[in-house]
Order: structure tokens, then sequence, then C-alpha cells
């Protein structure tokens, strides 16, 4: 649900600003780069469902907006993900990460999906991901590697601000979307 807020400006009357839900981030994998992202994470608008097979691989505290699910059966936390999710793969296998990969790419409501990995990476999973019957033009939804350029510093709470900076600009852009659809909706 979207709530508006009021910006006096000058003393002209008010201008509204959308004010959108927060983000809702499913991160799989627990290793440094999911700690170092959690602990930013949580202090940004969002929920995080993070989630691992390895329970002993997450800490005694997280941020209030993190909930930690620990299975066996990670691929199941895809399909109950809401619609709008944001869908972040960094698990300690590339197995398990393409299998996620897989699953994620048959849902077509996602916000955003990005995986940690190289572009060697991706291109092997773009053409596992075509056998398996993704469209070439979805594979542009797939975002590996993870972050805004020009970081090159691969340690994990480099990776996590790249990671963050990301979902932030995701998320700027489909408030800046959402602006412009009220104007034209405001004209019409």
């Amino acid at each position: 649900m979207n709530v508006s807020s009021s910006i006096q400006i000058g003393r002209r009357s008010a201008v509204q600003l959308p004010r959108p839900a927060p983000m809702h981030i499913v991160l799989f994998g627990a290793g440094h780069v999911g700690h170092a992202l959690v602990t930013l994470l949580g202090s940004l608008p969002c929920v995080v469902q993070w989630v691992d097979e390895r329970d002993e691989l997450f800490p005694d505290e997280t941020p209030p907006n993190v909930q930690i699910e620990a299975t066996d059966t990670p691929d199941v936390i895809v399909d109950t993900a809401p619609a709008g999710a944001y869908f972040l793969v960094m698990t300690h296998n590339h197995a398990l990460d393409f299998s996620l990969a897989a699953r994620i790419m048959r849902r077509r409501d996602f916000t955003y999906f990005g995986m940690i990995g190289s572009k060697t990476k991706r291109v092997k999973f773009e053409r596992r991901l075509l056998e398996r019957g993704v469209e070439l033009d979805r594979l542009v939804e797939m975002t590996c590697p993870i972050g805004v350029g020009g970081i090159v510093d691969k340690a994990p709470s480099a990776i996590a601000v790249a990671v963050c900076a990301e979902l932030l600009q995701i998320r700027s852009r489909q408030m800046a979307a959402q602006v412009a659809i009220q104007k034209l909706c405001a004209t019409v």
C-alpha cells in the first residue's frame, strides 16, 4: 500500500510524494557476504527473509527487520515470496544457486533477481536456463554479477555496499515511475 506525504515548498501548495512499501528481500546465503549485507539491510526500508540450509551460520541476533529461515528446502521459499520481491542469491553451492535461479525465473512477478558471481558464471547459467525453457528475452531480468558498477573491491562489506546501492537505485526508479504515472493520470 502506498502512503503519500506532503511537503511544503516555499509558500506554495504541498506536493504529494509517494512513499512506497518496504522492499521485501529474500536473501539466500548466510556466508560472509550475507552477513555483511544483513548488517546494512537492517537500516534500510525493507523486510528481509534470510534463508540458508546451515542453521549454525546464522548469528544469535539480527536487526528487527530480518527474519531467519533455516530450511532444508530453500527452493520452496521462492514460491512463497510475495509479488514484487527482491531476490538475492549468494549461497555456498553453485548447484543450489542454479536451482534457485531456475525457480525464480519461472516467476514473472519479482522486482529484482540478483546473483553473486562472475560474468562466466552468468554465461553458464544463461545457457542452462535456456535449455530449461527460460525465454531468451527474460535473461535480462537476472542480474549477475550484482552491485553497482565501478566497485572492484571483493571484500564482503564492499560487495554489500554495492548491492545495497543497486537495490536503492531500483527502488528509486520505481518511485519515479509511480510519480510519472500519477502525473499522467492527473492530466487525463
